[in-house]
Order: structure tokens, then sequence, then C-alpha cells
């Protein structure tokens, strides 16, 4: 859901850049704090950060303007908070936007406040809720991620309709039609992104267990399966 270089009114992307501001600034703390207190957690925190990379990277032609993509930031979300996701998925924008040309430097902004502020806080909350009302650790980290990814998507469809509001719908007609659009491509990602979530959690559960339980994601018999 990258909105392109150049794509957003010029106001727009100030004030997208300015929200995501301070989030970022509380993330780089957060991460500081992380690896102080955690300092076995650096190579699983690189690992959240490549796997985000690497999905948001896999893009599909969607909406003019924008496109549609896995996030990979709910399973980082669920690991190490949704607050650490927001510099991580900075970065991972910032390097996209330089070196693939996916997304862009006027509308990193608006992109890191959809992919890596709003994605990941869903992400957690549905992980967290999921967890109290009884669902296994797969299925928990199902929702995390698929609802992540979907948050996103919503997020940027109010962001474009916010720009570009429908002659006239207004705002509201905007919203649906860009999520009616975004919807034929991002829901199949979605329910994609959270079955490898599952495979990778799965997979982390059999072969850094002590990291996962010093993170608090399972307790000290819970896999993820």
């Amino acid at each position: 859901m990258h909105i392109m270089e150049g794509f957003l009114p010029v106001s727009h992307a100030v004030g997208w850049s300015l929200a995501a501001a301070p989030f970022v600034a509380h993330s780089a703390g957060a991460i500081r704090r992380q690896m102080r207190e955690r300092p076995g957690s650096k190579l699983l925190m690189g690992a959240s950060g490549g796997f985000c990379f690497v999905l948001s990277a896999l893009k599909l032609p969607s909406v003019t303007g924008s496109c549609s993509h896995p996030t990979g930031t709910g399973l980082g979300a669920v690991l190490f908070g949704p607050p650490a996701m927001t510099l991580i998925g900075s970065i991972v924008l910032l390097f996209q936007a330089l070196l693939l040309a996916h997304g862009g430097l006027t509308t990193l902004g608006a992109n890191v406040f959809s992919m890596a502020i709003a994605g990941p806080w869903v992400a957690f909350a549905a992980y967290r809720l999921a967890r109290r009302a009884g669902a296994s650790p797969a299925v928990a980290i199902f929702l995390a991620a698929a609802l992540g990814d979907l948050a996103t998507y919503v997020t940027t469809s109010v962001q474009l309709a916010l720009a570009f509001p429908d002659p006239a719908g207004g705002f509201e007609g905007a919203v649906v039609k860009f999520m009616t659009v975004f919807a034929l491509t991002q829901v199949p990602l979605a329910v994609s992104e959270g079955l490898l979530s599952v495979l990778v959690m799965n997979a982390l559960a059999a072969h850094n267990r002590p990291e996962l339980q010093e993170l608090g994601v399972f307790p000290k018999e819970g896999v993820a399966g």
C-alpha cells in the first residue's frame, strides 16, 4: 500500500510526516531499551526487519498511485511490540523508496503511518485479544498478521480519500471506492500473510524457544501450533 512519490498534495505529505514523527521518535527509545534489557534479541529483531522488507517489497498493481502487498509488520509487532516496529518499518520504507523506487520520500510519512504505525498496533491488539479469548497461538498470530495487513490498507484508503475526495460522494464515497479496489488484491494477500506468519512463528518456536519465552510471546509450555 505504498503511496508513490509525489502523489499526495504537499500539505498532506507534510501533515502525515508530522503525525508520524512522534511515533518514530518513541520507537527509537523503545528499541534502545529493548537492546539494553534483552541484548540476545538483536538477531531476532534483525530477522523481523528482513521479513518485513521482503514481504512489503512484493507489490501488485492496485489503486492508481499505490499498490497492494503484504506488510510483514504483524510478526514483529507480536514479538517486540508495536513501538519497535515503527522505526523498523520506517527504515524498511526508506530503503525501499531509495533502492526500489517503491513508495517515495515525499510520501514516506504517510506510508510510515499506515504500515509502521496503524498496522503494528492493530496486529498487537488482535494478538492480545485473541489470546485472552482463549485462541491458540497459531490462530492469534494468523489474526494479528492478517488484520495488521488489512489495517494498513484501510489507513491508506483513508489517506487517499482525504487527498482525493470523490466528486459525487465526497470523502466517504472515496473511502468506499479505494477500499473496494484494494480489497480485490489485499484480502487474499492478508490471508496469505497470516498463514506465512504462522509458519515462521512455528519455526521460531522450534528453534528459538528461549528467546520467545524471554520476550513473553509464549508461556513456557506454549508452541505456535
